[in-house]
């Protein structure tokens, strides 16, 4: 009985950070909207600047969550620059907490206050997050059909026009790869075969037109583009199976131990401008991480000079664990 309560305990650890992060949620907004009308008769860089600020110490706080409270191991590969940069930032998408390690390069970089979001249109009904990552300077689309092209440049416009520090995350694929919905897998696989592109197994065919806006709109602004690939460890079984991405509750809950997180730093005169020859682009660099996926599963860990390396089993790379 004593074990089954200390198991219940432990399952329960996810408890603490969401009364935090949930219940200080309001507060921070409030000291937001009071700031805003302060600064409304100030220069638009001031309201920025203490924006940033403020979004800094509430996802500092989330950060701690994720990091030290589950004391999971962040393993990145990969040239990630100390400094800030204005960046596009591309990832595959398979669990709400990748939301969170895009956090995880930010902080590494001093640049925490500055991410943004491309989210779709739904998200913005969250309470109190959907409507602030709006005024943030995240930009909602709608899928397919209904993207307003028009309206995504202007936000992005605005953006530049008041010099906003852009650290701006987006998911081509549009949707979580989750291999407990096959049917979305088949729908994607089925696309590209019907483009002639290549099948992808561990992550979804991207979209193009969201990506293509944003490195249109601000290539003159832009420092680089980061093509990011993220790892959950224990997602592909010993047979190459991929398996459910924890979710924020079993993050918190240390279901899993570590993370590991490629990236590519990449320049924008290496990107094509035309969107057509941007889907092929796009498409080769998922590609990419769908062969990165599986490599993964198979890791050495060594001790070199009283730190802990990682080996990667195809590309023979060390990294620092973080």
């Amino acid at each position: 009985m004593l074990l089954s309560l200390v198991l219940h305990t432990y399952s329960m650890r996810y408890v603490l950070p969401a009364a935090l992060m949930m219940g200080t949620a309001p507060t921070y907004v409030l000291a937001w909207g009071a700031w805003r009308l302060l600064s409304a008769l100030l220069p638009a860089r001031f309201y920025r600047e203490v924006d940033d600020r403020l979004y800094t110490i509430y996802q500092s706080m989330v950060l701690f969550f994720f990091e030290n409270y589950t004391g999971v191991q962040v393993i990145i590969y990969g040239d990630l620059p100390k400094h800030k940069e204005n960046v596009i930032y591309l990832s595959n998408h398979q669990c709400t907490v990748d939301w969170i390690i895009a956090d995880m390069l930010a902080i590494r970089q001093n640049a925490l206050g500055h991410v943004r979001y491309v989210l779709k249109d739904g998200l913005k009904w969250l309470p109190l997050y959907g409507w602030y990552f709006s005024q943030h300077g995240g930009v909602y689309v709608k899928r397919s059909a209904k993207f307003n092209e028009k309206e995504m440049r202007e936000k992005l416009q605005a953006q530049m026009k008041a010099e906003t520090p852009m650290y701006l995350v987006i998911f081509p694929e549009g949707t979580r790869y989750n291999p407990e919905i096959p049917k979305v897998i088949a729908d994607s696989q089925s696309f590209a075969e019907k483009e002639g592109l290549a099948i992808l197994k561990h992550v979804l065919t991207p979209r193009v037109k969201a990506t293509h806006v944003a490195i249109d709109t601000m290539k003159d602004y832009l420092d680089a583009v980061y093509d990011v690939t993220v790892a959950y460890e224990g997602t592909v079984d010993h047979k190459g199976q991929r398996k459910l991405a924890p979710s924020m509750t079993e993050f918190l809950c240390k279901e899993c131990p570590r993370v590991h997180i490629f990236i590519d730093r990449l320049e924008l005169k290496d990107i094509p401008e035309e969107q057509m020859y941007m889907r092929r682009w796009l498409h080769e660099r998922f590609e990419i991480k769908d062969k990165d996926y599986v490599s993964w599963r198979i890791v050495r860990c060594y001790l070199k000079q009283n730190e802990i390396f990682l080996r990667t089993a195809v590309h023979g790379e060390e990294a620092l664990f973080i």
